[in-house]
């Protein structure tokens, strides 16, 4: 599971992409990956792109990725994209771990990505 919140951003879109890099290109390649954006304020073109990606890479090798928790200028901008029709929202982490009768080794470590200082 990621866990990204402050800002989901050119910089760390690159952050995002890196960390699942390394969980999905390992030897123990998970089937589902969780990305909980309770603590995410916002998401630009980037941030979408990096999702894309990881949904891609995944759905490559038969993974799937969920998106979860997601506040509602971030929901927004899923909406306006249409990511929210390709990659299942859920209300929850939980849900989005156990719903849909979909694998549920999801990638581990959590992660906190995207983080801004207030001084930005």
């Amino acid at each position: 599971m990621f866990a990204l919140c402050g800002e989901l951003d050119f910089d760390s879109a690159v952050q995002l992409q890196e960390a699942a890099d390394s969980v999905l290109t390992g030897p123990d390649q998970p089937r589902l990956v969780v990305v909980d954006c309770t603590a995410l304020a916002f998401c630009d073109s980037s941030g979408i792109g990096g999702l894309i990606k990881i949904y891609q890479q995944l759905s490559a090798h038969s993974g799937a990725l969920r998106i979860a928790a997601v506040p509602g200028s971030v929901a927004r901008v899923l909406a306006l994209t249409g990511l929210d029709r390709v990659i299942p929202v859920h209300p929850t982490a939980e849900t989005a771990l156990n719903g849909g009768g979909a694998p549920s080794d999801a990638a581990a470590p959590g992660r906190a990505l995207g983080e801004r200082s207030a001084g930005r």
